[in-house]
């Protein structure tokens, strides 16, 4: 069905058109005509799925004209990043309308800010801490709200909003139509739900815990010296348009920067210690290709909408399974193909196990073909420190038997790599058979998936 069958405006088909979308993805299918007909939402869908304009669209469609008497829309988001990505969609989408939507987020100064709101808008995109700021000296009030949307709950019960998202909730109109995205809905998230929504519809697209199918995934063991070495050999033997790195730590991914941009590539950096207008330049450079590689801590797993990432490289492995989810999400997005790598070491094989119960596959571990894991190694990065989930460790505490010295050794938390024992590490799963074809070389190209084979 086309994007002309559900009812959006004709302003909007224009401003669909110029964006060179043509037909609706399912969730799209699905939520557009909920939202149109006034009806409060749940949504669940893996990352890439084009949920942005699920809502966005028909939200620009029951607004209709411009009008100054204050926002009637409000869009919370976890991260500055995502509410301008966010944003930018709003302004994209009704380019041919006169509805003015107004960013609002962290590090950055309040004045723009405080005049666009003052100036009137009809839709504010926010993160909780600086709406609340606002919120506060009542620059912004929220009477003449007529919709409310919360984008990735998940994310925002990861980083602690959930307070400040239920004090929001309660200074918004009692009638209003609230519409709730979250690429997973744990038992917390129904909570919140329950708390904002009344008889809301679901549309779920997509198995919460699996990986598109869109992308090939696998493991490269490797010793934490050569880790480095392997990474620089994997981006000269792929032929990427544009490639996506993780790190764990700031540290860590400010350091692969800068031998990175040692060995010749065109890196950007993204993490919470760069500035708004470091982030934002970085951002554009990598979109517009000015950047071919960007360097990212877990801020980014869920903020970034890029389309065309080629690949993604898990320089440390995440913290937690669903980042793994998450961030190699971020190719493979709109029904392209994408690629994704994770660079394990021996020490991770209880890590490796977490993520493959939480996505309920085995994942292949392969060699790449012609890379010397036996050579001294070029000088290397420190590993990145191991995750522990507080609670869990002090579970553990709790139980282990007391007065038998160091003897007990507690069974590790999910995604927290086992300890060794006496100075043993635990050995990698094996490498299914032998040596895999290596990724897709820069010259000569080899067909997808042609290097990934078990």
């Amino acid at each position: 069905m086309p994007f002309s069958k559900l009812g959006l405006t004709p302003a909007l088909l224009n401003g669909v058109k110029a964006m060179g979308y043509t037909d609706p993805t399912p969730i799209q299918l699905r939520a557009i005509p909920v939202v149109l007909g006034g009806g409060d939402l749940i949504g669940s869908a893996q990352t890439g799925t084009g949920k942005t304009a699920a809502f966005a669209l028909p939200v620009l469609a029951r607004l209709g004209k411009h009008e100054a008497r204050g926002p009637r829309v409000l869009v919370l988001e976890p991260t500055r990043e995502l509410a301008a990505q966010v944003e930018t969609a709003f302004r994209d989408f009704g380019r041919f309308t006169d509805l003015r939507a107004t960013v609002v987020h962290g590090g950055v100064g309040y004045g723009r800010q405080r005049s666009e709101i003052q100036a009137g808008t009809d839709i504010v995109i926010a993160t909780p801490g600086r709406l609340m700021d606002f919120l506060q000296e009542k620059t912004l009030r929220l009477d003449a709200l007529k919709i409310l949307i919360l984008d990735e709950v998940d994310r925002m019960l990861d980083m602690g909003f959930v307070k400040d998202v239920k004090k929001i909730i309660g200074l918004c109109p009692r009638e209003r139509q609230t519409l709730f995205f979250s690429a997973t809905i744990p038992p917390e998230i129904e909570d919140v739900a329950r708390f904002a929504l009344r008889n809301p519809a679901r549309v779920e697209i997509g198995v919460a815990r699996t990986v598109n199918q869109s992308v090939s995934h696998a493991f490269y063991p490797v010793t934490q010296l050569k880790k480095f070495d392997l990474l620089i050999a994997l981006l000269e033997k792929t032929d990427f348009h544009s490639c996506l790195i993780f790190s764990r730590t700031k540290h860590g991914a400010d350091k692969i920067a800068r031998k990175l941009k040692a060995a010749n590539h065109s890196v950007a950096v993204l993490h919470a210690n760069r500035s708004q207008s470091q982030r934002v330049e970085a951002l554009e450079g990598f979109k517009s290709g000015k950047y071919e590689v960007m360097v990212a801590t877990d801020i980014a797993a869920r903020g970034i909408d890029v389309a065309g990432v080629s690949h993604v490289i898990n320089y440390d492995i995440p913290a937690n399974p669903e980042d793994y989810v998450h961030r190699i999400g971020r190719t493979g997005r709109a029904q392209a193909v994408g690629d994704a790598f994770t660079l394990t070491t021996p020490e991770q094989a209880g890590e490796i196990r977490a993520i493959e119960r939480f996505i309920g596959q085995k994942v292949p571990q392969l060699k790449l073909e012609g890379f010397n894991y036996h050579s001294a190694p070029s000088i290397g990065l420190p590993a990145a420190p191991r995750y522990v989930d507080p609670r869990r460790a002090q579970q553990q505490q709790q139980r282990a038997p007391q007065g038998h010295g160091g003897g007990h050794h507690p069974r590790p938390a999910q995604g927290q790599a086992p300890q060794a024992a006496e100075g043993r590490a635990e050995q990698p799963a094996p490498h299914g058979h032998g040596q895999a074809h290596p990724p897709r070389p820069r010259s000569g190209g080899l067909s997808r998936g042609s290097w990934h084979r078990r």
